[in-house]
């Protein structure tokens, strides 16, 4: 770890620093519980997309049992938004940078809803398929657009209260989305979609509740430093792993120790969302020793609990293991992101939110992949979460290392 665990990015050029029209404020910024409240429900749409379609998985088959494919395709529907996410964020990084942030995310909301509603009226499952990539390109620009002008609008605790905000919120979320999602799947597989429709009001609200804090690049956008941003994309790649490894996973330990009451797998999952709102709160007040040195404390409880749940033998065991894997989780996504973006320029903000953005994104695309791959490989899903549960203490080490070499 050769980068600060402090400050990994570092200033531009003293050249691409020095103040012009093309990276002053675009007015007087204003900004309070309004605009931090629209950013971080906006955050939320990210989780729509992942996880409201995931009880109609069955009925989508079901829908389309006659059409070539079918088994390959709707998995899909539900992973493919969060590979273009990955694939898509520091394009959308760049474009933040050089037109606006809230152009971006006003445009970003208006295709959300746009093609979030298509399966609505579409036919084909290929086509299906296509909508829900759009719908991941949508998400890439409305999840880099949210955290820049987090980092935009407010600073030192402020914005360290509303990144871990946007971690509680997206927490919860998913809890609510899957419900929703059920319940609405009751009356039909494709009624949950018309809830991308809130989009729209998303695109209504933004442009005004919220003002350009950079005034458009007329010129060569500042380079930026990628190889001081090597350390904590690889680091945050890794913690998307670890982040999204007990939501994927916990339902399936769950049946392993034979547990089939949809009740209790939904109670334990609820609990691990607590944990994770609850590690997620405390970032506020412990971050004032540096996002940099809570790393290390977030990997390490992650690790601890993950080993419990691969070990448990039965449902406390286990749910303990969740509880405090899911606190490390809530911890690790703020700190992870106010350490990548220290010491970034406003005019950078947008592409390095960007890169940052697709790493976490890559993590959460590549964790169950793993997960049965190492399933596969080692014969069970215990081996498996205890060979993630292993990385993840291994890289708190690492973490602890380097941060006292720093110091």
């Amino acid at each position: 770890m050769s980068a600060s665990l402090s400050h990994p990015v570092p200033q531009p050029d003293p050249q691409s620093a020095q103040a012009s029209p093309s990276s002053r404020p675009a007015g007087p910024l204003r900004a309070g519980v309004p605009q931090a409240t629209l950013l971080v429900a906006l955050s939320t749409l990210s989780v729509l997309g992942a996880v409201l379609i995931a009880p109609v998985q069955p009925s989508i088959a079901r829908a389309f049992a006659g059409q070539p494919g079918v088994d390959a395709l709707v998995p899909l529907t539900l992973t493919v938004p969060a590979l273009a996410i990955a694939l898509l964020a520091p394009a959308a990084g760049r474009v933040v940078d050089r037109i606006g942030r809230v152009r971006v995310l006003t445009g970003s909301l208006v295709l959300y809803a746009l093609v979030g509603t298509a399966p609505l009226w579409l036919d084909s499952l290929p086509a299906i398929v296509v909508s829900r990539a759009l719908v991941g390109i949508a998400e890439a620009g409305i999840m880099t657009c949210c955290t820049t002008l987090l980092g935009d609008l407010f600073e030192g605790q402020r914005r360290h209260r509303y990144f871990g905000l946007q971690t509680i919120a997206t927490s919860l979320s998913a809890v609510v989305f899957i419900a929703a999602g059920g319940a609405l799947a009751a009356h039909h597989w494709r009624t949950p979609f018309w809830l991308y429709a809130v989009g729209v009001v998303g695109a209504v609200l933004v442009p005004v509740l919220l003002r350009e804090p950079v005034a458009v690049q007329s010129g060569p956008l500042p380079r930026l430093h990628r190889r001081a941003l090597r350390t904590p994309l690889l680091v945050t790649l890794v913690g998307g792993v670890v982040f999204y490894t007990p939501i994927v996973e916990l339902s399936f330990a769950l049946d392993r120790l034979g547990v089939e009451s949809t009740a209790t797998i939904g109670g334990v999952s609820a609990a691990a969302a607590v944990a994770t709102c609850l590690g997620a709160a405390s970032f506020t007040r412990l971050v004032r020793r540096g996002a940099g040195s809570l790393l290390p404390v977030a990997f390490g409880l992650a690790g601890v609990g993950l080993v419990v749940v691969a070990l448990a033998a039965s449902v406390p065991v286990l749910l303990a293991g969740a509880a405090v894997a899911s606190a490390g989780t809530g911890l690790l996504l703020p700190a992870l992101l106010t350490w990548a973006l220290g010491g970034t320029a406003t005019d950078q903000r947008g592409r390095v939110t960007g890169w940052w953005t697709s790493a976490l994104f890559a993590g959460e695309f590549v964790c169950p992949l793993l997960v049965l791959a190492l399933t596969g490989a080692l014969g069970g899903l215990s081996a498996a979460l205890g060979v993630v549960a292993a990385l993840s203490i291994v890289l708190a080490a690492v973490l602890l290392r380097a941060g006292h070499r720093q110091g």
